[in-house]
């Protein structure tokens, strides 16, 4: 039993709560917020908002009689960075209303009873506080890291043994029996089939992280049981051992007891024990530097996707305007940087590595656009104060655009400086965040070269 699951919460009447008026107009104005697409019926989340005065009092009557019954769900293929496809559920827009109305009751009563290595998708907690769990334990000397990877695992939760958790702190049984109809909706896959769902909690809806978490609580308190130091956020979990022997020790055990207790299912292929600098957990890997200290780093995998992603968004053939290339770029940059500033001092260096790679690649868009004609890139430097010869190498080069890019006269014409009130600067901005640094970049201010 988990050690804090005598904490009393009275659930008795939690579905009176759940399909209050106050609580269903709350969790409108949460799913209005995240937006998102229309489900299979078609309603937007504008048309559900506008329809709220009268929806609202409808939908608590059907709550409370138990005659409501959930959309089918729409599946939608999203490509996994690493290959294959994950699939989405987008449930109607009511639907996403009356799981997080449920999950605004149901939070309250299952969050105390969380293993407080678990990080993912609870209050005050995410993937910082993960990652400096992870480096307390590395700094400890923990340095052997089991990776378990669990295959498909929001596809394969097991329905029964999950509603015998929520049951083992919800008294109403008309909460159980609405989530029951939950993850029985039916799925409307891509090509119009309508299929029956008999196992797995569909991602995509406000619920289904709560519920993950349900499940693999037990796993969490089974950990904890054996001592173990281990982080969990979501489905991936590390387990931190002092030798590679017990890694692979705790790895055959651990699976025994995920594949025979819970009814999941191990990746083999993907499942590890290795030291953390070679590992990737949440985009991020931890290595130990000469004097001892714990850094975090981008993953090699991370490298490759903002690589990859950053040459989607500047394109060589652009069509539109530099400025609205570089808006597009800001919007993505932004929200990366939000997450990965999590990086240390010297992972950050890497950031430098990124923003050279993001300048040089608009540089080759502005090669392209004033390039038509060599004599027309020739002049386009010289009215930005670049010497004669410097130009004439840059438009008169026979070796591309990408070279013509790098070349000294494009950097005379735009410069480092030039980019950063224009762009954001990664390591600029890591630099504001991080004042009390001691590593201030020797290039910051550099306006000719990378």
């Amino acid at each position: 039993m988990d050690a804090q699951a005598d904490d009393v919460v009275d659930t008795a009447l939690l579905l009176e709560e759940a399909a209050s008026i106050g609580n269903l107009s709350r969790a409108l104005l949460n799913v209005a917020r995240n937006k998102g697409a229309a489900g299979v019926d078609g309603r937007s989340v504008e048309e559900v908002v506008e329809s709220a005065r009268t929806l609202l009092p409808k939908l608590r009557r059907s709550l409370l009689s138990g005659s409501y019954q959930p959309g089918a769900i729409r599946r939608v293929w999203i490509p996994k960075p690493g290959g294959g496809q994950r699939g989405l559920g987008i449930p109607n827009v009511v639907d996403r209303m009356v799981q997080q109305a449920l999950l605004q009751v149901l939070e309250p009563v299952f969050e105390p009873t969380f293993h407080d290595s678990s990080h993912g998708f609870r209050p005050q907690r995410g993937a910082q506080t993960a990652i400096a769990a992870a480096k307390g334990y590395v700094q400890e000397g923990f340095d052997h890291v089991v990776d378990i990877d669990l295959s498909k695992f929001f596809d394969r939760v097991n329905h029964q043994r999950l509603l015998g958790r929520l049951a083992q702190r919800i008294e109403d049984g008309r909460v159980l029996r609405l989530v029951h109809r939950m993850l029985k909706a039916k799925v409307v896959l891509p090509e119009g089939t309508l299929v029956s769902t008999t196992e797995g909690t569909p991602q995509g809806g406000p619920l289904s992280p709560l519920l993950s978490n349900v499940v693999l609580n037990e796993l969490d308190w089974e950990l904890d049981r054996r001592g173990l130091r281990f982080v969990r956020y979501a489905d991936d979990f590390m387990v931190f051992v002092r030798s590679e022997r017990a890694g692979h020790r705790v790895m055959a055990s651990i699976q025994r007891f995920i594949e025979g207790r819970l009814r999941l299912k191990v990746n083999p292929d993907k499942s590890r024990v290795d030291r953390p600098e070679h590992l990737h957990f949440l985009g991020f890997t931890l290595r130990r530097c000469g004097d001892g200290r714990i850094e975090v780093h981008l993953s090699q995998r991370t490298k490759q996707r903002i690589d990859d992603r950053v040459r989607e968004l500047t394109p060589r053939t652009w069509g539109g305007s530099l400025s609205s290339c570089m808006d597009r770029l800001n919007r993505y940059l932004r929200g990366w940087y939000g997450y990965f500033r999590l990086c240390t001092e010297q992972g950050a260096r890497e950031f430098e590595r990124i923003d050279a790679h993001i300048r040089r690649r608009l540089r080759a868009i502005i090669v392209r656009h004033k390039g038509r004609r060599p004599r027309y890139l020739f002049r386009h430097p010289l009215s930005r104060d670049v010497p004669v010869g410097p130009a004439a190498r840059t438009a008169y080069g026979r070796r591309g655009v990408w070279f013509q890019s790098s070349t000294y006269g494009m950097h005379r014409a735009y410069g480092n400086a030039w980019f950063y009130n224009r762009v954001l600067t990664l390591m600029q901005q890591w630099e504001l965040d991080h004042p009390s640094s001691t590593w201030v970049s020797s290039r910051q201010l550099d306006l000719f070269g990378e």
